[in-house]
């Protein structure tokens, strides 16, 4: 039998010390309304290989000072348990400019000292891959940022990387989460402790020190512009977020002559200062319409036609160019192409370094591209799931192997250079991509031009991505049911409307036409749905169920002579999926666009 509510409300109220959050239950338990206190409660969050990620305010469902403490008293036994010495390597802790965030890595910092756990943290806010870096200098046995990325304002998250200095991946994700449900009697509350103790140790200039270096070393790592007379001129936003002083400070460690810089780069001034309210963008994701506006009008009025972004807590990077009168804003496939190709060019191709050593990453909703690219260059190219949980162990895995792994990315604006981190960095990519633009800028092209260079060589890819808004995680898992129906009595369906499925690789379900004994190559979840199929012409699609949103994510990628040809298979292609397979009328489902 359930629990009541009201036993529920009483447990937190027990547990609770933030005045705030504690009110918030005790007035919806004094209104009697039981409908939001079974929202706030019933559920605890799930803790993933993503940690957490949800909106702050009272409940076991939601980010609060209880839940965080919760959570790293949880993690901290899980580390005691798993890790040798974790006591004296410490974990590293950081947070963003999000509200909240400092009171939640204070008590974050008091659970883990409460366990006897060293920890090294960033007093001030940090972007992202900070953490990860750290964790790695540092030899700490893991690492936890408070962060919700380019999430709304209201949210906030928190997540943890292994003491290899990537994102966690199974079976740490269940066993973290066990600990936490085995551990939620607070400790203590007491984040004074913080100043009174020689478990914690705050600052970390030498690490971000290290950080610059590293990433200014990997940015010249083949190819070392000569930037004095630099003509490059671009526009900078990180979205009220924490990206400018590491840019800046990377910038300068790229020796970038002062006068290059100040008559080179131009910051949005309304964008440029931390504001957790992010009051100038609807949402602050530089993949979302509108996020770049500001920055357009500053470039307009500068009169410059290359503009490069963050997203707050920088860990993604995106830029844009003007062509021809219009702006031209690159996806997060096209980015990752035009840096994988300077990786490529620019390696030196001795006997000490084979080409075919070369290794680049992307994940399976990336575009094939990548993968033409490799083939025609003579480079390896290795393909994994989503997610840069999967890229960053991928990457260990290969270097462990012998292979020269110098690059990694993943569609929705993520890139990885693992001579600083195994994860995505917003801000060593915005290096790496300056440092390409003065090269092509001296072979007489601009990103664009580079851009259409390739695709002659390799031919027009295009995307075709979107998503649904689903009703609950019930539906999602009933729609995809349905789908894997369609192919009855076989395991799937052979056509999509007109299109023959030459390929079928089921995650979920662990079946894959291709593979041997119809084995999947790739890591199979029972608890994520997850599907990729291959059409004729080189046309590919994978559909999966978001592990942070109420989303279904349709990711189409399609080859052509032209780029309008490709363009016009994948939107073909993309609103077939929807119209056919998952039907928003029948399902409920939401969409972002209308289907022709």
């Amino acid at each position: 039998m359930a629990v009541p509510i009201e036993e529920l409300a009483k447990e937190w109220l027990r547990l609770d010390k933030d005045p705030d959050t504690q009110d918030e239950i005790y007035q919806l338990l004094n209104a009697n309304n039981k409908g939001e206190l079974e929202l706030r409660l019933r559920n605890r969050m799930t803790f993933g290989t993503a940690g957490l990620r949800a909106k702050m305010q009272a409940g076991f469902g939601f980010i609060n000072s209880l839940t965080i403490i919760q959570t790293s008293q949880g993690l901290a036994e899980y580390l005691l348990a798993n890790v040798p010495d974790v006591k004296k390597r410490g974990v590293v802790i950081g947070r963003d400019a999000r509200h909240n965030a400092e009171k939640f890595m204070r008590l974050a910092i008091t659970a883990f000292v409460a366990k006897g756990i060293r920890v090294y943290c960033y007093t001030l806010p940090v972007h992202t891959p900070l953490v990860p870096f750290g964790v790695n200098y540092l030899n700490a046995a893991a690492g936890v940022m408070l962060t919700a990325s380019h999430n709304p304002a209201q949210d906030n998250g928190y997540k943890v990387w292994w003491s290899n200095g990537c994102q966690i991946i199974p079976p740490h994700d269940t066993g973290i989460a066990a600990a936490i449900e085995q551990n939620l009697e607070p400790l203590s509350w007491d984040d004074s402790i913080i100043e009174n103790t020689f478990l914690v140790e705050g600052e970390l200039g030498q690490t971000r020190d290290a950080y610059y270096q590293a990433v200014a070393a990997a940015a010249t790592i083949h190819h070392q512009p000569d930037f004095r007379h630099s003509k490059v001129r671009f526009v900078y936003t990180p979205l009220h977020g924490v990206g400018l002083p590491f840019l800046e400070h990377v910038i300068s460690e790229m020796e970038i002559p002062a006068k290059v810089l100040s008559t080179g780069m131009s910051v949005v001034a309304e964008q440029a200062a931390t504001d957790p309210n992010f009051p100038t963008v609807k949402f602050p994701n530089p993949e979302e319409k509108g996020a770049l506006d500001l920055a357009i009008h500053t470039a307009d009025h500068a009169g410059v036609t290359l503009i490069l972004a963050n997203d707050p807590d920088a860990d993604r990077f995106a830029a844009a160019e003007k062509v021809e009168g219009k702006w031209h804003q690159f996806t997060g496939n096209q980015i990752g192409v035009l840096l994988a190709a300077h990786v490529y060019e620019t390696y030196p191709s001795d006997e000490n370094h084979p080409r075919s050593n070369l290794t680049l990453i992307s994940s399976t909703v990336s575009s094939q591209m990548i993968s033409f690219c490799a083939k025609a260059e003579g480079v390896h190219h290795v393909e994994t799931l989503t997610g840069f949980k999967w890229i960053g162990n991928k990457a260990l895995e290969l270097e462990a192997e012998g292979y020269d792994v110098r690059y990694g990315y993943e569609e929705a604006l993520g890139y990885m250079s693992p001579a600083v981190v195994h994860d995505k960095d917003g801000i060593v990519a915005a290096a790496i991509f300056l440092t390409a633009v003065e090269r092509w800028r001296k072979q007489g092209m601009t990103p664009f031009q580079k851009l259409q260079s390739m695709y002659q060589t390799y031919g027009y890819f295009a995307d075709g991505n979107t998503y649904l808004i689903s009703p609950s995680a019930e539906v999602t898992k009933e729609v995809f049911a349905s789908i894997r129906k369609l192919g009855v009595p076989h395991k799937y369906p052979s056509y999509l409307g007109h299109f023959k499925i030459h390929r079928w690789r089921d995650l979920t379900e662990g079946f894959d036409t291709a593979g041997h004994n119809h084995v999947p190559d790739l890591p199979v979840s029972k608890d994520s749905e997850m599907i990729t199929v291959e059409l004729e012409h080189n046309t590919r699609f994978t559909m999966r169920g978001s592990g942070t949103e109420p989303k279904i994510k349709i990711y189409v990628d399609a080859k052509g002579d032209t780029m309008e040809s490709a363009q016009k298979r994948a939107n073909e292609v993309r609103n077939e999926i929807v119209k056919t397979w998952f039907d928003p009328e029948k399902w409920g489902f939401k969409l972002p666009f209308q289907p022709e």
